[in-house]
């Protein structure tokens, strides 16, 4: 039998598959059909899923395991901070250890087990990088811009400032007001640049970060082959970098960040070290089911026979939420 974990950070909800103990790895057609019949809220389980976190050998010296991200639409991403942390939190219990490297597509990325956000909600920390700025990094074009750092840009929207920084998933950043954060600009500019356009190609996550304070944000995003996202781990590490280089008089460096979100909170810490940035990303690492499935099944994709566990940890992760402070109507833990 095979097991899966159905996970989540910040209510950004993925399946675990860890190919190392299968008997045959799954191809990477196979491992895309699974993807889109898996997190397809009608045809997958358990309501679906933003995507399938894949667990595989490492493919670099030093490091524990390799994480591969395949979204809902069967797209592959170069990374995702939210999952990275509930791949850091099975490897740490797999193999007993709190800090190591995971491989992800660009680089092998320092995660380590960090104090829980509360009872019953373990957390994690995970490195976010490299980082770009130049257009060919995310890519984008036809802006007039070789890098986007809080300018205008009257192509993707009026009277909006833009950043545009690959962390290296392609991040769009904005810091608007709260009527801005809760109204259709961000579903309308997000769709438009993830759909056939000429300036992301590739398409991009959209990120509007509201200003609540001091080293304060509420970040949402409309992520690149998923859509509105209760949370975007690398989008918030983007934004908080942002956060620090145009808003200097209210974000610190090598300071703790807390950011909000539709599914809760993290934490982030932007660090400039040796001519380079990286950003620490801080956040619950959740488990809330347990799933046992046939091998054949599973590469057949039928879920008729799988067994599901239930944990506790969800209800302890919405107290954790319920605790919160609240800055705007944009649902929670939807």
């Amino acid at each position: 039998m095979v097991k899966l974990l159905k996970v989540h950070g910040s209510q950004n909800h993925f399946f675990i598959l860890d190919q190392t103990e299968l008997k045959q790895e799954l191809s990477d057609s196979e491992l895309k059909g699974l993807t889109i019949k898996l997190t397809d809220s009608q045809t997958g389980l358990l309501d679906g899923a933003d995507g399938v976190l894949v667990v595989n050998k490492p493919v670099r010296e030093n490091a524990l395991a390799q994480m591969r991200v395949i979204n809902a639409d069967g797209s592959e991403a170069s990374m995702c901070g939210n999952g990275l942390r509930t791949v850091a939190r099975y490897l740490s219990e797999k193999y007993q250890k709190t800090n190591f490297l995971v491989d992800t597509m660009n680089a092998s990325l320092r995660v380590r087990k960090d104090d829980d956000f509360a009872p019953s909600v373990p957390a994690f920390a995970v490195e976010i990088s490299p980082v770009h700025f130049n257009k060919e990094a995310l890519p984008f074009d036809n802006l007039g811009h070789d890098r986007l750092i809080d300018d205008f840009a009257p192509e993707l929207y009026p009277g909006l400032r833009f950043s545009s920084i690959a962390v290296p998933n392609p991040h769009l950043i904005s810091f608007v007001n709260q009527k801005q954060i809760t109204g259709p600009i961000l579903g309308i500019v997000g769709k438009r640049l993830n759909s056939e356009n000429p300036y992301f190609t590739d398409g991009v996550n959209v990120n509007f970060a509201q200003i609540l304070d001091k080293n304060r944000l509420f970040v949402r995003t409309y992520e690149r082959g998923v859509g509105f996202t209760n949370a975007c781990g690398t989008g918030m590490s983007a934004t908080s970098l942002a956060f620090c280089l145009t808003k200097p008089e209210m974000a610190e460096f090598d300071t703790p960040i807390n950011v909000y979100n539709p599914g809760g909170m993290v934490k982030t810490i932007v660090h400039y070290e040796d001519n380079n940035y990286w950003i620490e990303l801080i956040g619950n690492a959740t488990f809330t089911h347990q799933i046992s499935i046939a091998e054949e099944d599973l590469r057949n994709r039928n879920f008729a026979n799988a067994q599901i566990t239930e944990t506790n940890e969800q209800t302890a992760y919405e107290r954790f939420v319920d605790n919160l402070p609240k800055f705007n109507d944009i649902t929670t833990l939807a």
